[in-house]
């Protein structure tokens, strides 16, 4: 079980945010403070999966109220706002054990149009509340990183490669990390940044990420649209194992200041997990689904899977789901919704 914990979530009504929260509410006791501006998230995504209030972010006085008897029921709030509002990343902090920062402009595609945009809320976002870790002496500070920072580079990732970003996207997570390290170095902020591999499963309605794509298009009868001819590579890490990976990085003691892969440590092209996908859409009745290959899009890196050692050996994690399994708990969800 998790110690009860005062957690503040940015971006904590997305995907991930969500998951994470649900597997919170299973252990009840701990409080939830989520920021978030509702730009993909939504309201109704967290009232999916728990009983919450929301804050005005104007009222600027925060406070983390916990009771500690056994049957307590989780308490959790939002505050809408963004991460870019500095002296909302101070106040909301206040109390906090431990903040989980994941809050991001996501994707290559968004950060090749538009990279200021990208840099400011990966970037100042993250300093944002590196500042309000510092200031409010939160114990531990959790970063979603990716391994868009170690740009093209002979896979598979570790965590000691020299990076070389390929896309704004990479560079602004790379600058995320580093701020980390010196925070971590220069003021004994307990951070820790994880660098996720491809995402997917329940609760990625609004994720435009491979999978889920793939799996609105076939849904809708439309093609699903592989940019090149597919023999790009990914780890596909289902949600569930990253949310533990999460929790690990939270709570295991004296690591602050590390990087961990957190993925498979599996190779599999962008085709294969196509083919995956169709036979198990198949298995459920949908046929004549059709693929078709696109131009290779800026930005975009060849070979991407991780070596996941460092994790296992010291926050003690490593992924429990297979691909199959993970692909067929993600169609169910979405065809859960569908009805």
């Amino acid at each position: 079980m998790v110690k009860k914990t005062n957690w503040l979530i940015t971006g904590g009504c997305g995907f991930i945010g969500t998951s994470l929260i649900r597997r919170l509410v299973e252990e009840k006791g701990h409080n939830i403070r989520v920021i978030d501006n509702l730009t993909t998230g939504k309201r109704i995504d967290l009232d999916a999966i728990c009983n919450y209030t929301e804050t005005d972010q104007l009222n600027r006085s925060f406070d983390f109220t916990i009771d500690t008897s056994d049957n307590n029921d989780i308490s959790v709030e939002l505050v809408v706002g963004d991460i870019l509002d500095e002296g909302l990343a101070l106040t909301v902090a206040k109390d906090a054990d431990v903040i989980v920062h994941l809050a991001a402009n996501t994707g290559v595609g968004p950060s090749v149009e538009d990279p200021r945009s990208d840099c400011y809320a990966n970037v100042i976002g993250t300093l944002n509340y590196l500042e309000a870790a510092r200031f409010n002496k939160v114990k531990r500070f959790v970063f979603a990183s990716s391994g868009a920072p170690a740009g093209e580079v002979e896979p598979p990732i570790h965590e000691e490669l020299p990076p070389h970003p390929v896309s704004p996207y990479g560079a602004s997570k790379l600058a995320g990390e580093g701020y980390c390290s010196a925070y971590a170095r220069s003021y004994g902020v307990e951070t820790v940044a994880l660098r996720f591999g491809n995402v997917y499963g329940p609760g990625s309605v609004h994720k435009n990420s491979v999978v889920a794509k793939f799996i609105h298009c076939a849904l809708e009868g439309k093609s699903l649209e592989i940019y090149g001819d597919g023999s790009q590579t990914r780890d596909f890490i289902y949600i569930d194992d990253l949310v533990e990976a999460i929790l690990h990085a939270a709570t295991v003691p004296e690591i602050g200041g590390e990087t961990f892969q957190i993925a498979t440590s599996t190779e599999t092209t962008v085709g294969e997990m196509t083919e995956q996908l169709v036979r198990s859409l198949v298995k459920l009745g949908f046929e004549g689904i059709h693929i078709v290959n696109a131009e290779n899009r800026v930005g975009d890196v060849k070979r991407n899977y991780s070596d996941t050692t460092k994790a296992k050996k010291v926050l003690g994690w490593q992924p429990a789901t297979i691909l199959e399994e993970g692909l067929v708990k993600t169609i169910e969800y979405f065809l859960n919704r569908k009805k």
